[in-house]
């Protein structure tokens, strides 16, 4: 029985972001389809944020009418409310309509911010349920958290990416002087079959909470004192998994001892500004600023660069956050410099995104070997020293938790807000076809 609710757990984990992490793995795929094209990004970091009003929403009601909001129920609306969206998505993403005078995605936009809702909402409503079971649940919960990021990664990396190939624009005409254009070849499997696999996933996380909400409880746990502690994104819960979650800590001689009976030494005034201030940059750098000009960094290498880079990175994630797990440095100093290193790997991809259409080595291998590359290290560095700030603002207290999540969610909130008009009005960022892109040597 005790394995069979482990798997359950774990499947019910997966459906708390796999919808989102789904969407960046295809957006190698999407860009290419859709109008907007190389601006794809920035739109999706903004819907997003505004699909936060949905813990929001849950978070209010259990403060204003506690006890009003079964969270069981919300559940069930919002894994249904993915499946669906899932399904339609498979079917209208490539539907567009004229809104003041251009074509659209309107379809892809609307399903997206229902996909955002339902994975943002289960920020505030899937740990607090998991809490009503016995804590060893709890760590099989986070391990399908991860794997939310990961499966969807991996499936990407078998769906391949459609080798591009340089086509003469006026070959169909009979003669051979025209300029050459782009053309990508099908992928292994089709976007429709890749958003039916996502909608699968929620069905069978769908499955496990209906089998999970019928067993019997052992214990309950008030939710609505529980729900605050689940703001934080899955990068800072990781760390939690094998924390006791009904202990406390005490004073021993100036110093604390933390739920899990390791010594933590206080924080002065100046250890906890520092300590946010990574949060703060480190979520707008990874959820705002860089995925909104991913595209503009990638692309001018050739698609697979960018398909390698999304999925990579996406797999990324979940391994850095689960290497937290048992490798765990707490030194400000590290992870202070572990963040310069991530930045460094960021700013180089930003770089690279304010040269496109001709960034460094631009039509070598090199070049886009160093892209994925530094994609790869940019989000697993940062990955980390997100886990390794919320073990530390957890062992020191309930509140400097719920800080972490809102300083979390301002972050992500600064650098979309930040690079939405820098793409899309001011239009700092250049596009170019691969194939009809001259740039100097």
């Amino acid at each position: 029985m005790a394995l069979l609710v482990h798997f359950l757990a774990c499947a019910f984990g997966v459906g708390s972001w796999v919808a989102v992490n789904g969407l960046w793995v295809e957006l190698p795929l999407i860009v290419n389809a859709l109008p907007e094209g190389w601006d794809l990004p920035s739109y999706l970091t903004v819907i997003i944020q505004l699909a936060n009003v949905g813990p929001l929403l849950v978070t209010l009601m259990h403060k204003l009418y506690p006890g009003c909001l079964k969270e069981h129920i919300v559940i069930y609306s919002i894994l249904s409310i993915g499946v669906l969206s899932c399904i339609l998505l498979a079917f209208f993403w490539d539907r567009t309509t004229i809104f003041i005078g251009a074509s659209r995605s309107t379809a892809f936009f609307i399903i997206t911010f229902f996909l955002s809702l339902v994975d943002c909402t289960s920020s505030v409503t899937f740990l607090p349920f998991m809490m009503q079971l016995p804590a060893k649940y709890i760590t099989t919960y986070y391990i399908g958290e991860g794997l939310s990021g990961f499966i969807p990664g991996v499936v990407a990396l078998a769906q391949g990416v459609g080798m591009a190939k340089c086509v003469n624009s006026s070959e169909t005409a009979g003669n051979h002087t025209g300029s050459l254009h782009t053309e990508y070849l099908p992928p292994n499997f089709s976007t429709k079959v890749f958003f039916f696999i996502l909608a699968a996933m929620m069905c069978i996380s769908l499955a496990a909470f209906v089998a999970l909400n019928r067993l019997p409880r052992t214990y309950e746990l008030s939710t609505e004192n529980l729900v605050q502690d689940t703001v934080v994104s899955i990068s800072s819960n990781l760390d939690n998994s094998g924390a006791d979650l009904d202990g406390g800590s005490v004073k021993n001689n100036g110093e604390e001892v933390a739920q899990g009976g390791h010594l933590v030494a206080k924080l002065s005034v100046y250890q906890l500004t520092f300590i946010y201030f990574l949060v703060v940059w480190v979520n707008s750098a990874t959820n705002g600023l860089l995925p909104s000009v991913q595209t503009y960094s990638c692309m001018p290498y050739g698609n697979l660069a960018y398909h390698l880079s999304a999925a990579l990175a996406s797999v990324a994630n979940p391994v850095a956050c689960t290497l937290a797990m048992f490798i765990q440095n707490r030194s400000l100093v590290f992870l202070g410099l572990l963040a310069v290193v991530g930045t460094g790997f960021g700013s180089y991809n930003m770089a690279m995104a304010a040269m496109s259409p001709c960034p460094l080595l631009h039509g070598s291998a090199a070049g886009e070997a160093i892209i994925v590359l530094s994609w790869l290290f940019f989000t697993g560095t940062l990955s980390y020293v997100k886990v390794m700030v919320g073990v530390i603002l957890r062992d020191r207290s309930h509140n400097a938790l719920v800080w972490c999540g809102a300083a979390t969610q301002m972050g992500s909130l600064v650098g979309s807000v930040i690079m939405f008009p820098l793409v899309n009005i001011y239009q700092l960022f250049k596009s170019g076809d691969f194939c009809n892109t001259e740039c100097p040597l």
